[in-house]
This record gives C-alpha cells, sequence and structure tokens, in this order.
C-alpha cells in the first residue's frame, strides 16, 4: 500500500491561540499545507480540542482464556447520547472498556499500562504485547492511544477501584474472550480502543497463548 511522501514538515503553522484552558485544552490553529495537485492550500482555522496521548490495554489471562474489562461512567457518552436518534432510549454512558490511562511527563506508554492496570482493577500485568499507535479523532483532536495486550491472572480481580480524587468509580470484572467479542455485534462494547484490542485478541488469539503458555 504507497502512501503519499508527505510529512509533518510539509504542513506550516500561522497562529496559534488558547481558547479555553481547563480541564482539557482548546486552541484555535491557523496552518496551511501543501496540496496534491501542488503549491499551498489557504490557510486553515480550526479548534483542536488538547487531549493529550493515552494508553489501552487489555487485560488477558490466557490460561482461562479471558479477558478483564471494566464498567465507568462517561460524561462524554452522555452527552452523545442525550436527545440523539442514533442511540436508543435505553443506551447507557456507563461504558465496557478495556484499562486507560494519559501519559503523564516522563512516563512511557509501558509505564502508563502497569499503573493503569493496578489503578483501576487492582490487578498486576505482567507482560505486554503492542498492538498499535493510532490518531483517535485527528480532524479536531490530539489525541492518540498506545494499544496493549497486557497478561493477567483474572482469578485475583475483586473489588472496585479508581482514584477517589480524579472522580472514578470503576467496575472492574472478568468474562471470557468470545462472550467479549460478541458484545462488539451486540453494541454492548462501543468504543474504539475496546473493539480494536478485542479484535487482536480474537485474531491472535492462539499466538498470544502459546507465547504465555
Amino acid at each position: 500500500m504507497e502512501k503519499s511522501k508527505f510529512t509533518k514538515h510539509d504542513v506550516e503553522v500561522l497562529g496559534k491561540t488558547n481558547s479555553h484552558d481547563g480541564y482539557f485544552n482548546l486552541n484555535i490553529i491557523t496552518l496551511r499545507h501543501r496540496l496534491f495537485k501542488g503549491g499551498w492550500s489557504e490557510p486553515l482555522t480550526r479548534e483542536i480540542f488538547e487531549r493529550g496521548h493515552a494508553v489501552a490495554v487489555l487485560p488477558y489471562d490466557p490460561l482461562r482464556d479471558e479477558v478483564l474489562l471494566i464498567e465507568q461512567f462517561r460524561p462524554g457518552a452522555h452527552i452523545a447520547m442525550v436527545d440523539d436518534p442514533w442511540f436508543e432510549n435505553d443506551a447507557s454512558p456507563w461504558l465496557l472498556e478495556a484499562v486507560a490511562g494519559i501519559i503523564e511527563d516522563g512516563e512511557r506508554p509501558e509505564d502508563v499500562a502497569y499503573r493503569e492496570a493496578l489503578e483501576e482493577t487492582g490487578t498486576q500485568i505482567t507482560d505486554l504485547i503492542p498492538i498499535s499507535h493510532y490518531l483517535a479523532t485527528p480532524g479536531g483532536s490530539t489525541e492518540s492511544v498506545f494499544c496493549f495486550i497486557g497478561r493477567v491472572n483474572t482469578g485475583d480481580v475483586k473489588g472496585l477501584h479508581g482514584v477517589d480524587h480524579e472522580g472514578e468509580d470503576i467496575r472492574p470484572f472478568t468474562v471470557s474472550l468470545d462472550d467479549a467479542y460478541g458484545g462488539i455485534e451486540s453494541g454492548r462494547v462501543n468504543n474504539a480502543m475496546t473493539i480494536i484490542a478485542l479484535q487482536y485478541l480474537m485474531l491472535n488469539r492462539a499466538a498470544v497463548r502459546e507465547r504465555w503458555s
């Protein structure tokens, strides 16, 4: 598959102002970029949601063939579902997800995977397999996600978790990989990072189990 030779050096930022500085940042960017037909685009002005870089890890027990998911409330999901014709009336903003967290200054993506698994599930990851690094919403957000599969012992899962001062209220639970994957078709699993991780694991289950046997 051939891609154009354009890089980040083929973009010129003409101006940047901060519109909101709070829990998240919103910047207004004016830029131009090179065109496929040659030359430069006209200046474009866009609002950019400065989300930062994140990590998602799907904890997996190869012996039990189970994954460890979490359930938690998501404000963005709630706003998306209110009075929206694309969601059913009983759609829930409590989402079923892989473990995830933001990369802080000085951290590696792997560090975040280990830390967040312990914070959100009380369970220790003992090994990681990288899946991908992707842009979540590139049209208007800076967020990128490093995605992993993490080895765990699902027999250790118990209790409720989360960081109180971050307003987290997290319920970890275990489910067979087949049932978790079925949640994609049923719509119970409806967020990109979890879908990507589950699809990868379903495609590579035999190889992952052999590696961690």
